[in-house]
């Protein structure tokens, strides 16, 4: 069974590539997810992320974008982009708490970008936190 954290791993594979222009990716993502064996509750929780992503996808943009101090979303990397976005979702509409979400959109960052990303995905999403939070 795979962890939260490789459901989230396969959200953010979802992401970048309907980013990059695979809009019929969200056919395969059954497929996806039983390569990955997200199964059960773990893919009911994979879904509601991913199409909770795509429902609120303008509103998530402009709460990052807000706090993108010399950037705008367009011009982050395409794996910093649907990373934060998966934490900005969380942080936004879920009740998980904000700490585990940052932690785990760190390590994405970690094992997915370059070394300065973690640090960008972390200061981001805390200032989202912060003023939903305010």
């Amino acid at each position: 069974m795979a962890t939260r954290h490789q459901v989230r791993q396969s959200i953010v594979g979802l992401l970048y590539a309907q980013d990059i222009g695979n809009d019929s990716i969200e056919k395969f993502a059954d497929e996806i997810f039983e390569e990955k064996k997200i199964r059960n509750r773990q893919k009911d929780f994979a879904l509601s992320l991913y199409d909770g992503i795509k429902d609120n996808l303008t509103n998530i943009d402009i709460a990052i974008d807000k706090h993108l101090k010399e950037w705008n979303i367009e011009k982050i990397g395409n794996v910093e982009r649907a990373i934060l976005r998966l934490g900005a979702y969380e942080l936004l509409y879920t009740k998980l708490d904000s700490a585990v979400i940052i932690n785990e959109a760190i390590e994405l960052a970690k094992s997915l970008c370059n070394e300065t990303s973690p640090r960008f995905v972390n200061g981001v999403l805390d200032a989202v936190y912060k003023e939903k939070s305010s």
